[in-house]
């Protein structure tokens, strides 16, 4: 079990994080800390930036709408960034919302979109990508607050792959096989996944995948899920198989 504050209040900051360190709030991190949760003066709280780990902190107001947050000490060392790289088509907005989410909560390292032929979300917007993966990371004690790269095509995305990163891709047309097998194998080697959309890939795009030498593609059992439960259900299995979960 990891060995940290689990109901702590966790606040991401963009600045460096030092002893002594004076940082202010911005207006929503303001709203938030003093109207949502009515911390007081002086109330205790953990700040992390991704980088310098997390650091123990103390509140300090300036007035009715100013806050500063007050550097004290480190609590924790900043970890080696999550290697797992998440490839997705974008949704409709709250099961996007929820599949980013859940993407940092399983130890992705890199969120890119892509488009396919079924794609349901025409545009995605990397700044609220963004903010759902600091809100996350504060949530769920992660220190590291994954990369949301802007959405391209999945031709492009596949055209410039480094061959040396498997990519993993959930086919419901593969036999409905254990993938444990298939992945165990791959454990400690550049891992990449890839979830679909709702209506599938096309017969092109799995033709263009099951072509490529560096795919596997991965059954996720008998029953056909939808884009966001299988998004958790097939990082649940790499981890598991062949993650970070191994080294637990």
């Amino acid at each position: 079990m990891p060995d940290y504050e689990f109901r702590g209040t966790r606040l991401f900051l963009e600045a460096d994080l030092a002893a002594g360190a004076e940082v202010e709030a911005d207006a929503d991190q303001t709203n938030y800390l003093l109207n949502v949760l009515r911390l007081e003066d002086g109330a205790g709280i953990l700040v992390f930036n991704g980088r310098e780990g997390e650091w123990r902190a103390r509140l300090r107001r300036e007035g009715k709408r100013r806050l500063r947050v007050v550097v004290e000490a480190p609590t924790r060392p900043q970890p080696a960034a999550p290697d797992l790289v998440y490839l997705f088509a974008p949704l409709k907005s709250a099961r996007l919302d929820y599949t980013i989410q859940k993407a940092v909560e399983m130890g992705a390292g890199l969120l890119q979109p892509v488009q396919t032929q079924h794609t349901q979300a025409p545009r995605f917007n990397a700044e609220r990508a963004r903010a759902n993966a600091v809100e996350a990371a504060e949530q769920c004690g992660v220190l590291h607050v994954p990369e949301c790269r802007e959405m391209r095509r999945l031709d492009a995305v596949l055209a410039q792959w480094d061959a040396s990163r498997t990519l993993l891709f959930c086919d419901e047309r593969a036999a409905s096989a254990s993938p444990l097998d298939l992945l165990a194998p791959l454990a400690g080697r550049p891992l990449a996944l890839l979830i679909g959309p709702e209506g599938g890939f096309s017969d092109g795009e799995r033709a263009m995948l099951l072509a490529l030498p560096f795919t596997r593609a991965i059954s996720l059992g008998p029953r056909i899920l939808r884009a966001d439960t299988a998004a958790v259900a097939a990082l649940a299995v790499v981890q598991a198989a062949a993650g970070d979960w191994r080294d637990g």
